[in-house]
């Protein structure tokens, strides 16, 4: 490559390139289960599971792709968010044996 920079355009086409190589031609489709968490014309998070993968492209149009396992803030809205759905279930069990549906 040489010293310049390159523009969003050839960016963003290095970056879906090593997209598709890491993940697969099909990662965005919702059966795959990536997910993209946020992005731009230079880099991309994407999830899935318990796994980030971080895509960045500098400005000479060097690839970096970082794998690692979720964040703590990640982790703790995630049992924050299945408590309250358990929660939420179990509000509507005892709803629901009141009023004498059960």
């Amino acid at each position: 490559m040489s010293d310049e920079m390159i523009s969003p355009e050839q960016a963003r086409q290095l970056l879906d390139r090593a997209m598709r190589e890491t993940l697969g031609e099909d990662w965005q489709d919702e059966d795959s289960g990536w997910q993209l968490i946020t992005g731009h014309d230079y880099m991309a998070r994407v999830t899935r599971g318990r796994v980030n993968i971080d895509f960045y492209v500098d400005l000479l149009g060097q690839v970096t792709i970082e794998k690692k396992t979720i964040n703590a803030a990640q982790s703790s809205g995630w049992t924050l968010a299945l408590t309250l759905l358990l929660l939420s279930l179990g509000i509507a069990y005892l709803m629901a044996r009141a009023v004498g549906w059960l």
